[in-house]
């Protein structure tokens, strides 16, 4: 299992990429929000004391104080277990759903103050998206389900037949063009649903638990075949999962939720290694750490020149791929990008040291 893009993206720095949507202390409060919410928030009231006083007065806040930026190119991913928020945020992102208070800012323009014919064209141009149910119309052959987009947008039948010829070779589909949605299996319909997201070309890309109605095997396939499209076409994703193996799979960066409000983010790695508190450790207690860091995650970045005699390694490799040559006596490693440039190097006592504390954490406690 590899860590998503978490080898030469994910040792650049998030701040060297261009921010594509930022979020800004976003609520959204189910129920009659108490009076004065406003107030309390704009003197940086603890989010947590507003949340239990919302509750005692009977409101649901869904989503609390919620604040990140996604840089373009990443994947974000946004985990918890059902009922944390997540889904509710990413309809707030998208603005399927309208945010009680705060900011959300795509491109810099905020999208709370977009009309809604700009918000349609937004999601006609700008915006992809991918959920659970297929959502497919039963009606229609693959080629015209992908198509059906550009339809919306006005294009020509020429020009969007062919795009979405184009989308579904890209989804691996080739031959399909003329089939109907009953005749595909679950894995087929979920790539005409990517392939109909994607024909619109959008700047940024939401999933939300796009995977989670596929039985295991087809779900890793799914999930190879996302990293594969992520890896031709770049995209800034926002992809929600309450899987936590998914999301250290997929991620660049992730943000845990927990009763609406954000309680750790970082990279996979940081994480795993630090988490923020004991309900983050136990929710990560079985995430297998060899297969989950890499190299690139341990390595000191940058400045330091590449060890005489040590082995090139991908950023990407995980440290169980280390194992061997460890036990032959590796004591380091330089780090590489895909091109064969140096990016940093890897001691052999830091990986051993991941070793260990996965090592201690398989022990049954006594």
């Amino acid at each position: 299992m590899t860590n998503g893009l978490n080898g030469e993206m994910g040792v650049l720095a998030a701040a060297d990429r261009p921010i594509k949507l930022s979020c800004r202390h976003v609520w959204k409060i189910y129920g009659a929000a108490p009076a004065g919410l406003a107030e309390q928030l704009s003197a940086g009231s603890d989010a947590g004391t507003v949340v239990e006083a919302m509750k005692a007065k009977g409101a649901m806040p869904a989503v609390a104080d919620a604040s990140f930026d996604i840089h373009e190119g990443e994947i974000f991913v946004i985990m918890g277990l059902s009922g944390s928020g997540k889904s509710t945020l990413v309809r707030c992102l998208s603005r399927l759903v309208d945010p009680t208070a705060g900011e959300i800012l795509l491109n810099g323009k905020d999208l709370l103050k977009a009309t809604p014919r700009e918000l349609i064209e937004l999601r006609r141009h700008t915006m992809g998206m991918v959920f659970q149910s297929f959502g497919l119309l039963p009606h229609l052959n693959v080629l015209d389900n992908v198509a059906f987009p550009l339809r919306i947008q006005g294009k020509s039948l020429a020009e969007r037949y062919k795009r979405a010829a184009d989308m579904i070779a890209l989804v691996g589909l080739d031959g399909r063009e003329t089939s109907y949605p009953h005749q595909l299996s679950g894995g087929q319909q979920q790539r005409v649903g990517i392939a109909r997201s994607l024909a619109v070309g959008p700047e940024l890309w939401f999933l939300d638990e796009p995977f989670s109605a596929l039985d295991p095997l087809i779900r890793k396939q799914m999930q190879d075949e996302f990293l594969r499209l992520q890896k031709m076409l770049k995209k800034t994703i926002v992809f929600i999962t309450h899987d936590i193996t998914e999301a250290f799979r997929l991620a660049d960066r992730m943000a845990l939720m927990r009763e609406g409000r954000i309680i750790q983010m970082g990279r996979p790695a940081d994480i795993v290694l630090a988490p923020a508190d004991d309900y983050v450790a136990q929710f990560t207690e079985d995430v297998p750490l060899l297969r989950v860091i890499t190299a690139g995650d341990l390595m000191e970045p940058g400045g330091a020149a590449a060890v005489a005699g040590a082995e090139s390694m991908a950023a990407r490799t995980p440290l169980d791929n280390l194992v061997p040559k460890l036990a032959a006596g590796a004591k380091a490693f330089n780090i590489v990008d895909e091109a064969g440039a140096l990016l940093g190097t890897l001691s052999a006592a830091k990986a051993l040291e991941v070793f260990a504390r996965d090592d201690r954490r398989r022990k049954p406690a006594s």
